[in-house]
């Protein structure tokens, strides 16, 4: 049987000063939920990572009987949570520069890429095959890490995957293998400069 796994990325302010914690989405973060979640398809099985931000989109997509998922957790930041990109690039440059190029770095005496890239991996390949149709709501950190397994692709790439606030990351899969899902249609003709080159 194949499993239909949708992962979405938890509901954030459009304009927000970007900060390694666990900050609950604002009113319009949560209207553009509320909106969202009339293009949902009903899903069988409905997870969420445990984070305030995960379970206030939960609330707001107005769904009830949601299990949540420990393994499905947002990277572990260490002494680096609370805390901006700016912050921590002027106080520890040489730590930041080694977490973003380095997926084993864990300067922050937190999680480091590749350990949550394998966390991911495991929660992913463990799904009983019978799973059917899942829903799970899910920090980026954990879209993007499910992205780079089921490319198979080295846990160095994690950083070339984003997944916008409410956005949507679609796998297929049975017996451990996964297959990254894209499908809608383009709204319109490119905008200026996304001819390609």
């Amino acid at each position: 049987m194949t499993i239909r796994l949708t992962l979405l990325c938890a509901a954030a302010p459009a304009e927000r000063e970007v900060r390694f914690a666990d900050s609950p989405p604002d009113e319009g973060a949560l209207r553009h939920a509320r909106a969202t979640a009339a293009h949902l398809s009903a899903p069988g099985l409905r997870l969420c990572a445990p984070s305030l931000r995960c379970r206030r989109t939960v609330e707001a997509f107005g769904w009830e009987a949601v299990a949540v998922e420990p393994a499905l957790r947002d990277m572990e930041m260490g002494r680096w949570l609370g805390r901006t990109p700016e912050e921590i690039a002027t106080a520890d440059p040489a730590g930041f520069a080694a977490w973003l190029g380095d997926p084993s770095a864990a300067p922050h005496r937190g999680e480091s890429v590749a350990e949550v890239c394998g966390r991911v991996a495991a929660w992913l390949d463990g799904l009983p095959s019978d799973a059917g149709r899942v829903v799970a709501v899910v920090e980026q950190a954990v879209a993007r890490a499910a992205v780079v397994h089921a490319l198979a692709a080295p846990p160095g790439s994690f950083w070339r995957v984003d997944v916008p606030p409410l956005g949507a990351v679609r796998l297929t899969g049975r017996v451990g293998r996964w297959n990254l899902r894209l499908d809608g249609a383009v709204a319109g003709p490119p905008s200026e400069g996304d001819e390609g080159g």
